[in-house]
């Protein structure tokens, strides 16, 4: 019963803490972690204390795993060289950088315990460093070099712990360290390249969605044990094995599937991510009562953990800033640039596997008690002192996240070229069945519309007074959708349907609304800055290549036919070849497509304040 009161206690304080820092725009995990060191010192607070194996084995590969679903293995592809370099190389640059100096400052320290302590403090937490750097809202390489460097770099971690340790105790030569690197990185991949395609066979023969995301809550172990049985990499294991099954999980996994399983992993990392701030702010307590017992005193152990933290703060900005000036008089392509590199070194804090590889350290290892401390205070230190000022770097550097526009312009592109897509594959199975009925064709081809403009509408400033037709859809289907299910429950207190009817009705309702509600939360209004597309996106097409700018519009007021007619167009859109001024396709003139069809004038531009994207109505592209 206790347990079951103090795991209640956890989740209650990590949900109510996080929808307050949510409500007020604070960073959780700071918060959580200041609330849980303040709360250890509680008179009438137990001692509280991690076991490794509970954090190693019972955290570690659910928190990767969910990492890992969510990150995309082309940009992990296109971005390997800087996450080595930060996941292997820096890593190793940081611990030999703490034990030289936690050795110099203990002389009772062996300097193969001094490396394992540099070990411990040398890998930013998977979690601390891409969930400030989303909240802030950092430039997606950034963030993606983040992922992929917080994924890899706990693996080269504890190879450097469990060495050290071993080092301790016997010798161990360089052909040790050689085997054991390489057998913790080949094998971790291997065995996530096994635990891939068992999963992903799994997968192909189950269409039941429950069972479906049951093997996904077991596949982080079945990746994760196996690789840590025969001395290899657990958390290399993981992260692949994730990774390649979220990058086909489209052609795997049923619709359905997928839903249900983003929607769980969702609710687990939140718990997870928040759970490991608080335990490790609850632990405060516990580890500076152990460093009590050092010989060494308060202030020589505060002089050693404060002399570590400064070690850990500055070699990752030297090493990062290092290679982007080295990039940069080479001329080299590619890697960060150096403001890039200078707010990516700034992102460096510590979470709850830095105290838990702590905690792998021997019992009786001299000063344990000091090392453990110092975990804590590089730990909460880097929490505090970078996780709350990495916001303001990245504005004095101005570096910024995605533009809301450009990424509002791009999901309108990307959804039309699908969209386009599937209205060809329509018309492919039409001309095989002729006999499709026209209200048929007509439907589906009005669903696709329903789905593409609001995209488009999304990226006009609208008249406020006046309503655009998918906000005019969403408001009624939403009214409606409130009848329906207020019919339904009066049927049901008066016991005329069946449960199970009930129930699948109501589902499909549910389904139909979220999705509303997915599409108002995204239909906001983006910033004013001017909205541009790369010339890249141009994807070959010779009339956008030849087509101007800008041409002298023939109007500057309104669509003059909507005028004519008496109609609110939604967005204006200028054609390039004449000047001609007309509505867009949410608009119920559509002029500016009638125009086209009428002229052949194949490009377009938006018309409206702060937008200068193209589009060629010849091929259906973006330039």
């Amino acid at each position: 019963m206790e347990f079951a009161q103090i795991t209640l206690a956890l989740l209650a304080v990590v949900v109510a803490v996080t929808a307050v820092c949510r409500r007020f725009g604070l960073s959780a995990p700071l918060i959580l972690t200041a609330i849980g060191a303040v709360a250890s010192f509680v008179p009438w607070m137990p001692d509280v204390h991690v076991e490794p194996h509970v954090v190693l084995l019972g955290f570690l590969p659910p928190l990767l795993y969910a990492a890992a679903i969510n990150t995309s293995l082309i940009d992990l592809g296109r971005e390997r060289g800087s996450i080595i370099g930060l996941s292997v190389f820096l890593v190793l640059a940081t611990a030999f950088a703490v034990a030289a100096v936690a050795w110099g400052l203990l002389a009772a320290l062996p300097f193969a315990l001094a490396l394992a302590l540099g070990g411990v403090v040398a890998p930013p937490d998977a979690v601390a460093a891409t969930a400030i750097a989303r909240r802030i809202g950092l430039p997606r390489r950034i963030v993606s070099i983040l992922e992929g460097e917080s994924l890899f770099n706990d693996a080269t971690a504890l190879v450097i712990v469990s060495l050290s340790i071993e080092a301790s105790t016997h010798e161990v030569t360089g052909v040790d360290v050689l085997v054991s690197f390489l057998r913790s990185s080949l094998g971790g991949i291997l065995i996530g390249l096994l635990a891939y395609r068992l999963i992903q066979l799994v997968r192909r023969h189950l269409r039941d969605t429950t069972t479906n995301v049951a093997v996904s809550f077991m596949t982080p172990w079945i990746a994760y044990i196996p690789a840590e049985l025969v001395h290899s990499s657990g958390v290399v294991a993981v992260v692949v094995c994730g990774v390649m099954l979220a990058h086909t999980s489209p052609v795997d996994q049923t619709p359905s599937a997928r839903v249900a399983q983003r929607m769980n992993w969702g609710t687990i990392q939140f718990i997870l991510e928040n759970l490991v701030f608080l335990l490790i702010g609850l632990q405060a307590r516990t580890i500076l009562q152990e460093m009590q017992a050092s010989p060494l005193g308060l202030g020589r152990s505060v002089l050693v953990a404060t002399a570590v933290l400064a070690t850990v703060v500055v070699v990752r900005p030297v090493w990062l800033l290092a290679w982007a000036w080295v990039r940069r008089v080479r001329g080299t392509d590619g890697g960060l640039s150096v403001r890039e590199s200078a707010v990516a070194s700034w992102a460096g804090m510590r979470g709850v596997v830095t105290l838990a590889a702590a905690s792998l350290l021997p019992e009786d290892a001299p000063e344990r008690g000091v090392l453990v401390f110092t975990a804590l205070v590089v730990t909460l230190g880097t929490l505090i002192l970078q996780g709350f000022t990495l916001g303001a770097v990245a504005r004095k550097l101005d570096l910024h996240g995605p533009d809301p526009r450009e990424t509002a312009l791009q999901y309108a592109q990307m959804l039309q070229m699908a969209v386009n897509a599937g209205e060809r594959r329509l018309n492919e199975e039409i001309a095989k069945s002729p006999n499709v009925p026209e209200p048929t064709v007509e439907a589906l081809r009005d669903q696709a519309k329903r789905r593409v403009n609001p995209a488009w509408e999304r990226l006009g400033r609208n008249d406020p007074d006046v309503e655009n037709p998918s906000t005019t859809y969403r408001r009624l289907r939403e009214s409606m959708l409130d009848a329906e299910r207020e019919k339904l429950l009066k049927l049901r207190d008066k016991g005329v349907i069946d449960h199970e009817v009930l129930v699948e009705i109501m589902a499909g309702i549910d389904v139909e609304e979220s999705m509303i509600a997915q599409n108002n939360d995204r239909d906001e209004r983006v910033g004013d800055d001017t909205l541009l597309t790369p010339q890249e996106r141009q994807f070959g097409c010779e009339e956008l290549r030849e087509a101007p700018d800008t041409v002298e519009p023939l109007s500057h007021d309104s669509c003059p036919e909507c005028m004519r007619d008496g109609l609110h167009p939604v967005s204006l859109r200028l054609c390039l070849t004449c000047g001609n001024v007309g509505c867009c396709d949410s608009s119920v003139g559509k002029h500016a497509s009638a125009h086209f069809e009428r002229t052949g004038h194949p490009v377009m531009r938006s018309f409206e304040p702060g937008e200068a994207w193209r589009w060629c109505y010849t091929h259906h592209l973006l330039g």
